[in-house]
């Protein structure tokens, strides 16, 4: 089972687009894909049609410490979605709290790690959509991922966003027996803009390991699959959002054989 973390230290630079986007691709191959929302806005939940507002269970139940992690608990929480081949575990707005209840409880950065020790052979890949603050829901996403997923919007204001992000990384594998390694994705990219263009010159030089081949162009399919509740290549496999998609699909599995 690969688990990928998809997160930034900076809201709004296509989290949830790109994990939903790899996640449809990868259940179109006939993967077993398990989406995990992580994010207290509960945007990968609201994708799907269900409201994190009204749910009776979700992830937060992975923090409560009365609460064995077992293949019990969570079949309570995985969800279906509109694609047979990806479940989910949603978030709630309860996850708003956490940080301040699970202060001085040792062990709750590896609450997830847990629960996908229980489901690692259920799965083929799972996706972690991340929230945008550094904290116990984060170092979750880190924690339980073998390789880390960065949209970066090609702007400036995301390029120093994405300072922090690196610097959490740093701080992560100090911790880690296995460093984790990560790339950096590309969005929100529209080559009439001149800032667009000088922030994507400036990913390549500065990370040329890590930055991704392909660039995520600004694409209305994105929104108009999300209206509808389905992935992006369910919808409209031909549109540029989703074929860049498939060429950074294309890389990741290349560096996994690697």
């Amino acid at each position: 089972m690969q688990v990928w973390a998809v997160a930034n230290q900076k809201g709004g630079v296509g989290k949830t687009t790109t994990a939903v986007s790899l996640g449809g691709l990868l259940a179109d191959a006939s993967q077993r894909v398990l989406l995990i929302d992580l994010d207290p806005h509960g945007s990968l939940t609201s994708y799907f049609k269900y409201d994190p507002d009204e749910l009776e269970t979700s992830v937060y139940d992975l923090f409560q410490p009365e609460r064995e992690i077992d293949k019990r608990l969570l079949e309570r929480l995985i969800l279906p979605t509109s694609n047979p081949h990806i479940d989910m575990i949603p978030a709630t707005t309860a996850l708003a709290t956490l940080e301040r209840k699970t202060v001085g409880q040792e062990g709750m950065g590896l609450q997830v790690a847990k629960a996908l020790r229980v489901l690692k052979d259920q799965y083929d890949y799972v996706l972690i959509d991340s929230p945008p603050v550094l904290g116990v829901l984060m170092i979750n996403a880190l924690a339980a991922s073998g390789h880390l997923l960065v949209p970066v919007q090609t702007e400036f204001l995301a390029l120093k966003g994405l300072e922090r992000m690196l610097r959490t990384i740093n701080m992560i594998n100090r911790a880690r027996k296995r460093k984790l390694t990560y790339s950096l994705i590309p969005t929100f990219y529209d080559r009439a803009v001149p800032a667009a263009v000088s922030a994507l010159r400036e990913l390549h030089q500065r990370f040329p390991e890590q930055i991704s081949a392909a660039v995520v162009p600004v694409d209305s399919k994105f929104i108009t699959a999300s209206a509808k509740g389905v992935t992006p290549s369910a919808m409209d496999l031909s549109t540029p959002g989703v074929q860049a998609y498939i060429r950074i699909l294309r890389g990741l599995a290349e560096r996994s054989r690697s």
